[in-house]
This record gives structure tokens, C-alpha cells and sequence, in this order.
């Protein structure tokens, strides 16, 4: 037996010593079985360049679980370490053998996933002793063991270990006892490992065949290896290769329970940095908020996180998948991100990516797109308000919807309205509805003067896409269709006269100002359409906006629920009866439901005052 004592380099802390090193305890068995993908990658490498003789057989790593001994092994058949290779490399902490054989190999796709020499002293974080059996690819050398305990000395043994690879073996503490629970290395394994490049079996499960024909057809139940992931998930291979059903099979892999998505695009690049990975456009489901950090991030097929917001914009976090490149900067546990010119380059780049692929699904097919645009609209106007350059890309594939369920472009809107709703300004008026039912009175006396309505109808990013809208496009407004009468939504340069003596206007502007009382708005009276509605109630499109700014920030700025009562001197119910009544309760009472026709169109009639009105609507029959 030789004893020795463990070098730290000064440069590094020891994890033992330090365990908050890992953001999370578990994070060990991720690090050991990657360490034991990367034993068996070198392997394979060693093979293609000849230096490795004859065939390798099985590869695959073993995760081997002893609850009565309070064990728990990650076998590889790897390279396996010789006596001076475990002695150097088990024992100078952070003495990375990966990138040491790296640079060794570098014209070589080894594909080694460990960079930091630190993963194998995560087991100390679970485990009082740790063992290490391992055996050299290289025949002559023999087997040895070694051993820690938790402190700076360590022990090394000869092995009577026969076969090539690595088992470490990990003595739980008694503190980590968790980790000895099948259930809870299943989880692990499916969290961390699922995709890693080699087979990883755990345990065997029983499979049901087949013997014979039919009456004679019996099931027999057979013991087979249980493989735990999938080593070439479809983001490693290439487009050509796949089809929709691969796409949507692999999406069910990762979201059993979800709907199929809408669409994907497949990530793949490798210059100026490696990128793969496939990314699924969700289908929102009803009365369901979309769900954030469904998109994963990998490093070589190693699980690191699932929050991505450093490297993924804040829009594209609605959109589900994998992410996977070696690129990426990482902290020494590898469970944090860290700040890079490369994460930059990577966000415009997956940025780029999304647009094309609209922007190819508009040109290829654009009924589908459009079929597809009422599930996937928020997530287009939260990017273009977030993003420049992809505000810039969908603009040519972005989709207004008018009140008619009819769908154009930005540029083909534009000229399809220029004509009729350009305003004595030259400037071009867009009218829109947030509610196809509650504003159909507006809606239909827009449409009456020939004008167009957009439909804007989601309250939480709409008022901002319309700012951003109007901030952008060249000598443009957006204008509800509530926020005035219909012939006044557009200033023209032919206002109407009224057809009403000068002391009649005044005399119905201060009749329905007593009937609205102070606080509540005011009274404008305005020559328009005989067609148009007697008494309508608008909302000043400044103050709407300003109190839907706040609102949506959780403020409340004191501004009140301002609304216009429009008065329209030329409708023929006030020349021909309001005007002519004498007995002033009566006109009031006529003037009274004229002014609770107009609220009823807004929404703003309710309560009691909703009961008297249905009282005097049914007497009045």
C-alpha cells in the first residue's frame, strides 16, 4: 500500500473543503457519469486513430445501486487509468484530464464534455469515502484502487480488477441517504443524463414477448438491460435526415403532456461558434398563461440548466426545446453562465434563426401561416417590442387582423386604407376595436363612413405594441373606435353644420350636463351624420392609453375613467321631439334614456341603474 497526500493548486479551492462550490447536491451524479462518458470517449477516440487494437465490446455505463451497503457505482469501460495517471489525476485537484487529452488529440472530434478537473470531487459532497477501481486500457499496466476518506491524504492499492474502465464508488453519508433511493437516482438520471452519447443502463426491467402462433401464442417476460437515455437525440443529427413525425415524436420525449407544437427549427451551426438544438413554437392552450423556461440547455449533450435568459432573449423564453453548445461559458460546476462575447453572438444568431423560419413559413405557405397566427401573434409582437433587429425582420411577415377576419400585412394594409383614412394632416389614421362585441356599435359606424378596423384585443401587450407601432411606422396614428364619433375619428377639412338654432345646442348641452353631474365627464355637442347615433360616449384615446400604461405596471395614478358624451345636433330625435316637449320631467325622462342608451354601449350601465332602466324600457313597450 502507498500513502500520499492530495495537492491542492493554489489557484483552486478544494470542493471537499468548499462544498457550496455546486449550486445543488445533485449535481454529483452528473458530473460522475459524465466523467465516465468522457472515459469511454477518449476510448473510442484512441480506437479511430488505431491506437486501441481490436473491438472495444460494451460500452456502456453502469450505474449500480447497494442500499445495504450503502453504495452507489458509476462503472465505465473506458480508458481506464494507469497507477501514475490515478495518482495525477485523482489527486492535484483541478487538474483536468479531459482538457489534457485535448490538447494532445486536438485534430480529433473526441467530444470530451469534462473542462475543469473539478466533477469528481462533487462526490465528497454525498458520499464519507469514495473508491476509485480502475484498470488502464493499456495491457501492461495494472489494476489499482484508490481511496479518500474526505481529507487531504489517500490511499493507493493494487486491484485484482481483469476489465478495462473505472468504478467509482461512492460510501454515502449518512446525511445524504437520499441518494440511496432508486426512485431518486431514476430522476436524476432522467434530469441530467437523458441524452448524454453513451448507452447508461440502471437496473434492468422486465419486457413482455411473444412465443408461438396463434392459440399457442404465449407472453414470457424477459429481463432486459434498463437504458436510461437516448445517446443520439435528433438535434445531433442532421435536418436531411428527419422528418416531421422524428420532430414530433422528440417533442412528446421532452413534454409527454403537452399538445403538438406548431412548428420547430432546427438549430446547426459550427462556425463562428458550435450551436445545435431544435426549437418548438408551443400551441397556447386555452385560458392557460404560456409557460417560461421550457427551453434546456445543454453542453455536449450535458443537462446544465433550464434557465436561459442570459443567452436566450426574453421573447424566445416562450418557446420550447434544446439548446446545445460547448460554446457556452460556464462556472467551474458548470451550473451558471457566465458573461461572454460568444453568448452575445449566440442570441442574435438563435434571434436571426426564428425570424427566417417565419418569414420562410409566410412565403412558403401563407394560409398555413395565417391559420396558425391567432396561436402564435403575442409571441411575434412581444419579440418586435423587444427586440430591434427582429422587429426589423417580421415586419414583412407580420400579420394585422381586421374585425372581418380578414389578414394583411403591414405594407398591404397600408395601401388598402391610404385612400380613405389618411386625414387632413397627411397623416394615416389605423382604427382598431379591443372588443368585437362591447364596441360593435363603433365598429359598425366606422364601417358605415367606408373606414377599416384592425382588431387589437390583447390587453396585456397590446397598448405597448401599438406605441411601438406608432413610433415606427412613418406618419402613422392608432385610434380606438370608441375614442370619438365615427365621422370625427378622422379629422377631414369638411366638418358639418348643425341644423339647430345656436340657443338649442346650448340649451341640450345643459340639459345632459345636469344629468351627468360633476366628475363624470363632459358634454361635447357636434354637428355629424343624421345616421350617426343621437347620444354617444367616448373615451379619449390620451387618457385611455395613459391609465392602461399604468394599470398594466401595477400603478395607480389618481387619473379617473375620463369619458366625452357626444351630443348629435343633427339627429332628427332632438329637432323633431326632444326640443319640441314641454313638460320638462319629460324631457328630462327622454333625455335620461337617451344618455342610458349611450352607457349601455359602453359597459358603463349596471346594478340598479341597469334594473330601472330594463323598468322603463318594458313599461315604455
Amino acid at each position: 500500500m502507498q500513502k500520499g497526500t492530495i495537492s491542492v493548486q493554489t489557484e483552486n479551492i478544494f470542493p471537499i473543503i468548499k462544498r457550496f462550490l455546486y449550486s445543488d447536491q445533485e449535481i454529483f451524479l452528473r458530473e460522475l457519469v459524465s466523467n465516465a462518458i468522457d472515459a469511454t470517449t477518449k476510448l473510442r477516440a484512441l480506437s479511430s486513430r488505431g491506437e486501441v487494437t481490436g473491438e472495444l465490446g460494451d460500452c456502456t455505463v453502469e450505474i449500480l445501486l447497494d442500499e445495504d451497503k450503502g453504495t452507489l457505482t458509476i462503472r465505465d469501460k473506458g480508458i481506464g487509468m494507469t497507477e501514475e495517471e490515478t495518482r495525477k489525476y485523482l489527486s492535484e485537484v483541478a487538474f483536468s484530464s479531459a482538457k489534457e487529452f485535448l490538447e494532445k488529440y486536438s485534430g480529433d472530434d473526441a467530444n470530451i464534455i469534462g473542462h475543469f478537473g473539478l466533477g469528481f470531487y462533487s462526490a465528497f459532497m454525498v458520499s464519507g469515502e469514495v473508491e476509485v477501481v480502475t484498470k488502464s486500457w493499456k495491457t501492461d499496466a495494472p489494476a489499482v484502487r484508490w481511496v479518500c476518506r474526505g481529507e487531504p491524504e489517500y490511499e493507493l492499492h493494487p486491484s485484482d480488477k481483469s476489465a478495462r474502465g473505472t468504478d467509482v464508488v461512492l460510501h454515502i453519508s449518512e446525511e445524504s441517504r437520499e441518494f440511496l433511493d432508486k426512485k431518486r437516482i431514476e430522476d436524476l438520471l432522467e434530469k441530467y443524463c437523458k441524452f448524454l452519447p453513451v448507452e447508461i443502463q440502471f437496473g434492468t426491467r422486465t419486457e413482455t414477448t411473444y412465443e408461438g402462433e396463434g392459440d399457442d401464442k404465449t407472453a414470457v417476460s424477459v429481463e432486459v438491460p434498463n437504458i436510461v437515455n437516448n445517446p443520439r437525440p435528433i438535434w445531433k443529427r442532421q435536418p436531411g435526415e428527419l422528418n416531421a413525425e422524428d420532430y414530433k415524436q422528440f417533442y412528446r420525449e421532452l413534454y409527454p403532456y403537452g399538445p403538438e407544437p406548431l412548428f420547430w427549427i432546427h438549430l446547426n451551426i459550427d462556425y463562428p461558434f458550435n450551436l445545435t438544438g431544435v426549437l418548438y413554437f408551443p400551441q397556447p392552450e386555452r385560458g392557460v398563461e404560456m409557460q417560461r423556461n421550457k427551453i434546456q440547455l445543454y453542453s455536449n449533450q450535458v443537462f446544465v440548466t433550464d434557465n436561459v435568459r442570459e443567452i436566450v432573449p426574453e421573447f424566445l423564453t416562450l418557446l420550447h426545446g434544446i439548446i446545445d453548445s460547448p460554446d457556452i461559458p460556464l462556472n467551474v460546476s458548470r451550473s451558471y453562465l457566465q458573461a461572454d462575447r460568444s453568448v452575445k453572438q449566440i442570441t442574435e444568431y438563435i434571434t436571426l434563426k426564428v425570424a427566417d423560419k417565419l418569414d420562410e413559413l409566410f412565403r412558403t405557405d401563407r394560409p398555413a401561416f395565417t391559420e396558425k397566427w391567432e396561436a402564435m401573434n403575442i409571441f411575434v409582437k412581444y419579440g418586435m417590442l423587444t427586440e430591434d433587429k427582429f422587429f426589423d425582420r417580421a415586419k414583412k411577415f407580420f400579420l394585422l387582423e381586421n374585425t372581418e377576419n380578414q389578414f394583411f400585412t403591414l405594407d398591404e394594409f397600408r395601401e388598402k386604407i391610404k385612400e380613405n383614412q389618411t386625414d387632413k394632416n397627411d397623416k394615416l389614421v389605423y382604427l382598431y376595436a379591443s372588443n368585437l362585441h362591447d364596441q360593435d356599435l363603433y365598429i359598425q359606424g366606422a364601417r358605415g363612413l367606408g373606414y377599416d378596423v384592425l382588431l387589437f384585443d390583447q390587453p396585456l401587450i397590446d397598448p405597448h405594441f401599438l406605441q411601438k407601432l406608432e413610433h415606427t411606422l412613418e406618419k402613422s396614428s392608432f385610434v380606438r373606435v370608441d375614442a370619438d364619433t365615427a365621422s370625427h375619428l378622422i379629422a377631414k377639412d369638411t366638418p358639418a353644420e348643425s341644423v339647430l338654432a345656436e340657443s338649442d345646442v346650448q340649451s341640450l348641452e345643459g340639459w345632459f350636463k345636469q344629468l351627468m353631474g360633476d366628475g363624470m365627464g363632459r358634454v361635447e355637442t357636434k354637428a355629424l351624420s343624421p345616421e350617426e347615433q343621437p347620444v354617444v360616449i367616448t373615451k379619449p384615446e390620451f387618457m385611455r392609453r395613459m391609465r392602461e400604461m399604468y394599470a398594466m405596471q401595477g400603478q395607480d395614478m389618481g387619473f379617473p375613467d375620463s369619458y366625452n358624451l357626444v351630443v348629435n345636433t343633427n339627429h332628427p330625435v332632438f329637432a323633431q321631439k326632444i326640443l319640441r316637449i314641454e313638460d320638462e320631467s319629460k324631457r328630462t325622462e327622454a333625455l335620461q334614456y337617451l344618455f342610458d342608451l349611450a352607457r349601455l354601449h359602453q359597459n358603463m350601465l349596471k346594478g340598479s341603474e341597469l334594473s330601472a332602466f330594463i323598468k322603463r324600457s318594458v313599461d315604455h313597450i
